[in-house]
């Protein structure tokens, strides 16, 4: 999944406006404008499209935890310069305050079963014995799952936002 895909999805999953999109990357320390945040939701074939960074995503993660969990004390983490799917995890994770057995509810909603041992291999240094990577099929039902979780369709369609 691009970086783009990923915040079009939690942008739809959560109902979030460009304003409050905005004053996301600003809880993060990082002005961007409503320009920006359009191109970088906008479709792959869209000419006006811009591809979202790493640094970019990292940023409005940081600020999605910043938003959910309030500000942490002490100096403001760095951005990550390159992501994979095991660290949007653990910052998603964070940023809803789920346990694991709340991450293997959401994973079910969105058609995925794993064990709590599985789960926890994706959370663990990536140099550890137990480490595994998050691969794109559990990460986008990961996605589902917390869209269906957090934005439940009234009329019961189970399909998700592309």
């Amino acid at each position: 999944m691009t970086n783009n895909d990923v915040l079009r999805r939690l942008r739809y999953a959560f109902d979030f406006s460009d304003s409050k999109m905005i004053a996301i990357f600003g809880l993060a320390g990082h002005q961007v404008n409503r320009e920006q945040i359009v191109d970088w939701l906008k479709k792959d074939d869209d000419p006006a499209f811009q591809p979202c960074s790493d640094t970019h995503l990292a940023i409005f993660l940081n600020g999605l935890i910043n938003d959910r969990r309030g500000k942490k004390e002490g100096p403001r983490p760095e951005p990550e310069q390159r992501l994979n799917n095991n660290i949007i995890f653990r910052k998603l994770k964070i940023a809803l305050n789920l346990k694991a057995e709340d991450v293997l509810e959401i994973l079910k909603l969105g058609k995925m079963n794993i064990s709590k041992h599985e789960l926890s291999a994706f959370f663990r240094k990536p140099g550890h014995k137990h480490y595994r990577d998050c691969n794109d099929q559990i990460f986008r039902n990961l996605l589902n799952g917390v869209q269906r979780k957090y934005r439940p369709n009234p009329k019961g369609d189970d399909s998700a936002a592309e």
